[in-house]
Order: structure tokens, then C-alpha cells, then sequence
């Protein structure tokens, strides 16, 4: 099983050279994957918006983010989880994960997600209602760039006449692509386009009934279902006091990598902001901590 670290923006506050040796160390470690989480915005709560991370959350910009990790870094992945790629313009996403590619190599795993924050798309001029449609279109385009040569693309939202991008990457129109989210949409969508499906804030047994629909829609769409890999969050994200002393119990963390594993998720992923809630408050002691869970997890599950 492949392990995935969610990078922690809040290691920003000991400025750019800590947040760089942060990913230099989790690769260190022998870490599979560092991710990055992306919103562009949170907006404050009010009457009539919703909100699940407060509006003061430290949050890097995704790609800048991973454009620098992947300068120091040589043999980790790099990852979203997830982009909210409909309020993104997807020419410009296709050049951006392309260079990214690029300039690590062939590293990059693209995950994204049409997102919940209708003020987030507001304040990007993005049509909220529209979004699961352009998703779908946008992985059409994304996949014809990263092609190269000429490009003629005509869809219901998005326009491509006679264009090229250049270079391409070294996984090219492979750039894996992987869906978050447990909507039928969202099922149907990984079913359809996708490489694979990321599950974060599911119980197992939502994650299994996913996982059995995705499979079944494959074939339905004439897939071979062992194309599409599966990912599951070690644990996820936290809401209380008590969650967020998950990643402080190696035991429980070890045992539960073992579920994971034995309900046939290839992946999994380690949320660093919350073994920094846990107490971890500094980077070297999230390195500490890090190192730990990893050592613990190859130890006890492979």
C-alpha cells in the first residue's frame, strides 16, 4: 500500500526554507506521495453560507506549492487532494500540470473535485451550478492538450480550435487523473474518465459501497475495472478533540492502516495538519512524528 503525506501549509509560519525541507524530509522518510490540499479562498461564516474550515486557515496555493517541493525533491509524487478544477480555467490548469510534470519528471497524480463553496466560486467569476458538467468537460480537455500536437476541441462550455501546447510531459496525455468525492456524479464521473477515486470523509462502509458502484458503472462503460485505483484517508479529517489524538497512538494508527489495506485500498493518506493539531507544533517535530507513523506502518502492515 502506497502512503501519501497531505502537506501542511501551516508550515509556512517558519518560512520557506522550513516548509522546503519539510517535503525534503517526508521523501526522507520514504514517503510515497506529498499532496496538496486547495482552496483559493474560505469565506467567513454567515446566516446563509456554510462553512467547514474557518475562513483564518493557513492554506498555500496548490500548484505554487508543489512547483517548489518538486524542486527539491527527486523520487516522491506530487499530488492534489483535490483541485477544485471548475473554478480553475482548465487550458491554464492543462499548462500548469503539464510544467509541473515536466519539471519533476513524470511525478505528478492530478486529484480533483468540484468543490462545495458556492461563495469560493463566486469570488473566482465561476458558475457554481454549472460545475459538475464543465468538470466533466474539462477532463476531456485536459487530456487533449496534454496529447500534443494540434488541438481541436469543441464542447458545450469550453472552445479549442487549432491550438497546441508545448512541451509535452513526460506522462503526457498519462498525467493519472483521480476524482474526490461521493456523489453519484462523483461515482459516475471516476466510472467514466478517471485513473482513480479518492474517499476522505466516509465511514468503510460508504467507502466499500463506493468503491462496488464505481465498479460496477466501469463495466458498464466498458472499462476494465483493475484500471481504476482507489485511495482511502487514514483517518478523516478531524472534528473534535478527541479525533484529533488519532496520530498521536501509533497503535491505533497501525491498526487502522491495516483496514485500509485489507479493504483492498491502494492508497492511503497521512493529514500532517492534524498530526500537527495533535501536538506536533513545530516542523521538526511533525518530521519526528512523521517518521514514526511511517516506520510503524511498514513495519506492522507491509
Amino acid at each position: 500500500m502506497k502512503i501519501a503525506v497531505d502537506f501542511p501549509s501551516v508550515a509556512y509560519r517558519e518560512g520557506p526554507q522550513q516548509v522546503l525541507a519539510l517535503a525534503s524530509a517526508i521523501e526522507e522518510i520514504g514517503y510515497d506521495e506529498i499532496a496538496a490540499f486547495d482552496h483559493v479562498v474560505m469565506g467567513y461564516p454567515s446566516q446563509d453560507r456554510r462553512t467547514i474550515y474557518p475562513a483564518e486557515m493557513p492554506i498555500l496555493e496548490a500548484l505554487m506549492l508543489l512547483a517548489n517541493i518538486a524542486a527539491v525533491t527527486s523520487k516522491v509524487s506530487l499530488s492534489t487532494e483535490v483541485l477544485v478544477l471548475p473554478q480553475r480555467q482548465p487550458v491554464l490548469v492543462a499548462k500548469q500540470i503539464s510544467t509541473l510534470d515536466t519539471l519533476s519528471q513524470g511525478r505528478v497524480r492530478l486529484g480533483i473535485g468540484v468543490g462545495w463553496q458556492d461563495s469560493e466560486y463566486d469570488a473566482l467569476e465561476e458558475d457554481f451550478s454549472t460545475r459538475g458538467k464543465r468538470m466533466d468537460e474539462a477532463i476531456d480537455l485536459l487530456r487533449s492538450y496534454w496529447q500534443g500536437g494540434r488541438i481541436e476541441f469543441r464542447g458545450s462550455y469550453y472552445d479549442s480550435h487549432d491550438m497546441g501546447m508545448e512541451p509535452v510531459s513526460p506522462q503526457g496525455a498519462e498525467i493519472p487523473i483521480w476524482v474526490g468525492g461521493e456523489s453519484p456524479a462523483a461515482l459516475r464521473r471516476t466510472a467514466e474518465k478517471a485513473d482513480g477515486w479518492m474517499a476522505s470523509g466516509v465511514t468503510d462502509e460508504q467507502a466499500l459501497s463506493c468503491v462496488t458502484d464505481i465498479q460496477r458503472m466501469a463495466e458498464e462503460f466498458g472499462r476494465d475495472t483493475a484500471e481504476i485505483g482507489f485511495q482511502l484517508m487514514l483517518q478523516p479529517p478531524p472534528r473534535s478533540d478527541e479525533d484529533k489524538l488519532f496520530y498521536t497512538n501509533l497503535d491505533a494508527i497501525a491498526e487502522r492502516a491495516a483496514v485500509v489495506k485489507a479493504m483492498g485500498f491502494e492508497w492511503t493518506s497521512v493529514n500532517a495538519t492534524a498530526v500537527f493539531q495533535a501536538g506536533a507544533r513545530s516542523v521538526d517535530a511533525m518530521i519526528e512524528q512523521l517518521d514514526l507513523i511511517h516506520t510503524r506502518i511498514r513495519t506492522e502492515v507491509d
